[in-house]
């Protein structure tokens, strides 16, 4: 067991878009990451997602029924994204976000591209 410096652990990395294993709780990873541009339209099939926002503002489009929606996040605040629903986050400025998901999520979860990480680091 051992605490977990957030700031510290952001401060290990540069790249965008590459979430970084930082703990374990049952069946699920915590994740940081960091956001800055576009990223792309997906969904995950099996796995639903927290994102909750320590820095900066996610902006986070849903289509859900035929219908599209937006929702900016801001520090302090978290999203989740039930399993199959299609969204794409992106962030203005650099965003530092945290994500709670299963151990099984893909980033890019049901396309596969040059951003897509199949091997998390741990840090």
């Amino acid at each position: 067991m051992e605490k977990v410096n957030v700031a510290q652990k952001l401060s290990l990395f540069t790249d965008h878009y590459s979430p970084k294993i930082v703990g374990e709780v049952n069946d699920l990873h915590v994740k940081l990451v960091k956001l800055q541009g576009e990223f792309m339209w997906h969904h995950h099939d099996n796995e639903d997602e927290l994102f909750f926002v320590i820095k900066g503002a996610l902006r986070m489009k849903m289509r859900e029924n035929g219908s599209e929606r937006e929702f900016m996040v801001n520090p302090g605040e978290f999203i989740i994204i039930p399993r199959g629903v299609e969204h794409f986050p992106s962030a203005d400025e650099e965003t530092h976000v945290m994500l709670l998901e299963p151990k099984s999520t893909l980033n890019t979860g049901n396309v596969a591209s040059e951003r897509t990480v199949h091997e998390l680091q741990r840090i």
